[in-house]
């Protein structure tokens, strides 16, 4: 079916806008399910279960409703690139809520859509080019009702619409498949390493720190004096959006980095007891590495503690006593001190034993590696594959 012959449509005819609840963060932890800011952002469809909570009223959850078919779009962002990340519900969330950074499409029911369709459709370069050109800059990008209305929605037939979206899922299905395999790995490391370390504790392992074991490695680089450099940049976005570093020329980037050297690992300082975000780089770390100062690097003296400290500082206990030492003025960004980190006490455990645990684990994190790396390879088909079935240069 040629492009020419999809419907265009205007997208306040098709659907109605309401925005999220806004509340005081002391009402967050408990009660009924939400969906946050980062759900949205980070996925093409809302995941199977929400993890936020949120003390909402019966008439905040039948206000703020998520039923299958509705579009979240972030609503507001630092930059316009940000603006307008889609997400879409798969199916109806009994109870749940949304939050105010983000703005609900709920189909009016007058034209046939698939949702699976307008989720990739949401996310394709021509929707998002003109997400950006609406947007209005101020101190912060933001969207409003009038906005939105006024955004151009081009719709194939219904049948059409399951086609494209039947390919394009199926690269997803597989790319979800792979995670949730990264996920069952790592539960089964922590599971070893509760076991060597912790339930199987040898009463001649004296008390010592991380220290023991690693440097704070600070190698700093200024990108921007090297402007035709490219980097792979480790961020936080980019650990949120998929462990994945995100290739920048150096005249793009604004801040001082850490270089990243193969084999260590990246503990975040910023906002760790809401954010577990804990890195670990092996040796497959392409040349011109760097990350984020938000990160601290942790380096192993010895090439062979590189999994025991990564299973020490994962460990939730451990983590959990390193996080609770933030500080700061800001409420929504607190960071701990690197000494928090190399000064946390750590088991002095015998080379034998760490060999021997290697022997095991090893395989679970390069298993994973190559686990993230057929991710990726399935994430570029995926997003070269769309912008051509969304302009009918591919035919099905």
């Amino acid at each position: 079916m040629s492009m020419s012959e999809w419907q265009k449509y205007k997208l306040g005819e098709v659907y109605s806008f309401s925005s999220g609840l806004s509340k005081s963060s002391d009402q967050f932890g408990y009660g009924f399910d939400f969906l946050t800011f980062k759900d949205v952002f980070n996925n093409y469809f809302l995941p199977d279960k929400l993890t936020a909570l949120v003390n909402s009223t019966e008439k905040e959850r039948q206000t703020c409703s998520i039923k299958r078919g509705d579009v979240f779009l972030t609503r507001t962002s630092e930059t316009d690139d940000e603006l307008g990340m889609s997400s879409v519900a798969l199916k109806d969330y009994p109870n749940a809520t949304f939050n105010g950074f983000t703005k609900r499409l709920r189909p009016l029911g007058n034209v046939e859509i698939y949702p699976e369709f307008v989720a990739y459709y949401f996310r394709s370069p021509r929707f998002r080019a003109n997400i950006v050109g609406m947007s209005s800059i101020t101190t912060r990008a933001s969207l409003n009702n009038s906005m939105l209305a006024e955004l151009p929605l081009l719709l194939p037939n219904y049948e059409e619409q399951v086609r494209i979206a039947t390919i394009l899922k199926c690269l997803d299905d597989k790319i979800d498949l792979l995670h949730r395999e990264n996920t069952t790995l790592e539960a089964m490391a922590d599971t070893l390493f509760r076991q060597w370390f912790i339930e199987e504790v040898k009463e001649d392992w004296e008390e010592g720190s991380i220290a023991d074991f690693a440097e704070h490695y600070k190698a700093s680089v200024i990108p921007r004096n090297n402007p035709i450099e490219m980097y792979y940049h480790y961020s936080i976005p980019a650990f949120d959006t998929g462990k994945e570093p995100i290739l920048e020329q150096g005249e793009n980037i604004q801040s001082n980095k850490y270089l990243v050297p193969k084999n260590c690992i990246l503990f975040s300082k910023l906002n760790p007891h809401k954010d577990k975000r804990v890195w670990i780089m092996l040796d497959n770390i392409p040349d011109n590495a760097i990350c984020s100062t938000e990160f601290q690097i942790v380096k192993p003296t010895n090439l062979e503690y590189l999994y025991f400290l990564y299973g020490w500082l994962t460990n939730k206990e451990n983590y959990d006593e390193i996080a609770s030492g933030v500080g700061g003025t800001s409420g929504s960004h607190q960071r701990i001190d690197p000494k928090t980190i190399f000064s946390y006490s750590c088991p002095q455990v015998d080379m034998k034993t760490i060999r021997n645990y290697n022997k095991c684990v090893e395989p679970l994190f390069y298993k994973q590696r190559n686990n993230q790396q057929q991710i990726q390879t399935l994430i570029q088909q995926r997003d070269s594959l769309l912008p051509n079935l969304m302009s009918s240069e591919v035919e099905i």
